[in-house]
């Protein structure tokens, strides 16, 4: 007896030894965050901030994201995975601990007294191998991926609703800039055609002038139809069907936005939360794979039971009981490979949430370069084009100057306003760019609704 014991324990240690999981992708993935990168240089005008909404401080616009909050559908869909995830977890933690289940059944035959039986069973599994503790500690991490795949759809649409005000008043700046050419424009085709009807002017001045006002109430055309259809996306991430200019916070200009500054990047891109949930993707997969090694190895469960019959039902509930246990060690012989097929799918799961992380993080180290890069250079663009701007200012008022003087064609002076107001749009549109690109590196570099 003594050599049977001795031989089951020890076939079980060896079981045991040879079905463990070794990977370390998990660790790889927390050593590797971005580190032996060359990150570019901040602008010294950067600033610290530790939330995406300390970036936009306009009135009312919290108000936005509040109800953006509350509202957006794939965030609201996004939350309820989250919900999923905990659910799961319950399930996977109510295998470690026992289950009851009680019975009661009534027989009835011709000639002879009614018979009742009652049963109460408790049955459980040892968690030798710590198989159910690998199970619910894979859920627990799903738990943390979906928490931090929330909180990255949450960051993400706090960013799009602060680019989505500042579109649409980009597209109101330039509907504004275009119908002030315009009105430029219609004036100086009535000074062109009373000039044409005194013969002082040619026709094709005249046309000139008509072309330029026709394309500048085209443009206007298309800015409008920018703008509705900017209102239209923002209304779909507050989780509306309509929204007018007049509900948004009243914007003539551009707000302020702050540029982000990066202290240690590998320490913000730690924060970001995809980059997390791809690392809880893995530890997730890991911990899978364990529970799949492991049911390749005996397990042990006890069964407890007490029954007792009776002719009425309050004389079956147990006046008299039989009690019995039964303790019951089963192992895995031949099932056609599919133990081992599911070890193989899991590893694979594990490889690909690692190759997933590493995508993750590739892309995280490309939004923060192209942010930084980006800042500088539209920081150059913005400066030359105020320069230019001046300088065009400067010209036409010279033109103007000439032209009531008679020494230059009206023309002439209607090619310099055409290139002030161009350039002004340009500057607009350079504007929106660079303050665009600051929420995005914000978001980037893990910046979220709260620190």
């Amino acid at each position: 007896m003594r050599i049977t014991l001795l031989a089951v324990s020890l076939a079980l240690a060896l079981s045991g030894c040879a079905s463990q999981y070794t990977g370390d992708h998990s660790e790889r993935a927390q050593r590797n965050t971005g580190n032996g990168v060359t990150w570019q240089a901040m602008p010294e005008q950067a600033e610290s901030v530790t939330t995406l909404t300390e970036l936009v401080s306009v009135p009312g616009l919290s108000a936005l994201i509040n109800e953006a909050l509350a509202g957006n559908p794939g965030l609201q869909q996004q939350l309820i995975s989250l919900k999923t995830a905990k659910a799961q977890k319950r399930v996977a933690n109510a295998s470690r601990l026992p289950g009851v289940s009680a019975g009661l059944n009534g027989t009835r035959q011709q000639d002879s007294d009614n018979s009742y039986s009652a049963s109460l069973t408790v049955s459980w599994e040892a968690d030798i191998w710590q198989k159910l503790g690998d199970q619910v500690s894979a859920a627990q991490w799903a738990i943390a991926a979906s928490d931090a795949e929330l909180t990255s759809v949450t960051n993400t649409l706090v960013a799009e609703v602060m680019r989505g005000y500042l579109e649409v008043a980009y597209y109101q700046q330039l509907i504004n800039n275009e119908q002030a050419r315009l009105a430029l424009l219609k004036n100086n085709q009535d000074v062109i055609l009373n000039r044409y009807r005194t013969g002082l002017g040619a026709l094709e001045d005249l046309d000139n002038a008509r072309t330029s006002s026709a394309n500048s109430e085209a443009n206007i055309a298309a800015y409008q139809e920018n703008l509705a259809q900017s209102l239209r996306a923002l209304a779909v991430l507050l989780g509306r069907t309509d929204l007018t200019v007049s509900d948004l916070p009243v914007a003539t200009d551009f707000p302020e936005v702050l540029l982000p500054l990066t202290s240690l990047p590998e320490q913000d891109l730690a924060r970001r939360p995809d980059l997390m949930a791809a690392y809880a993707n893995i530890q997730s997969q890991e911990y899978n794979t364990r529970v799949a090694y492991k049911s390749l190895l005996p397990s042990i469960s006890l069964t407890a039971a007490l029954s007792d019959t009776g002719t009425s039902p309050s004389q079956a509930l147990f006046t008299n009981p039989v009690w019995s246990l039964l303790g019951q060690l089963t192992a895995p012989l031949f099932q056609g490979g599919e133990l081992r097929a599911n070890i193989d799918i899991q590893e694979l799961a594990v490889e690909n949430s690692w190759w997933g992380y590493q995508s993750t993080l590739l892309t995280a180290v490309k939004e923060v370069q192209d942010g930084i890069g980006q800042e500088k250079s539209l920081a150059r663009q913005y400066q030359a084009k105020t320069d230019a701007l001046a300088n065009a200012k400067r010209s036409s008022d010279t033109y103007t100057q000439q032209y009531r003087q008679g020494l230059v064609d009206i023309l002439d002076l209607l090619s310099v306003y055409q290139q002030t107001y161009d350039l002004q749009a340009q500057l607009l549109q350079l504007q929106f760019n660079q303050l665009s690109n600051r929420i995005s590196l914000g978001l980037a570099l893990g910046l979220g609704v709260s620190a």
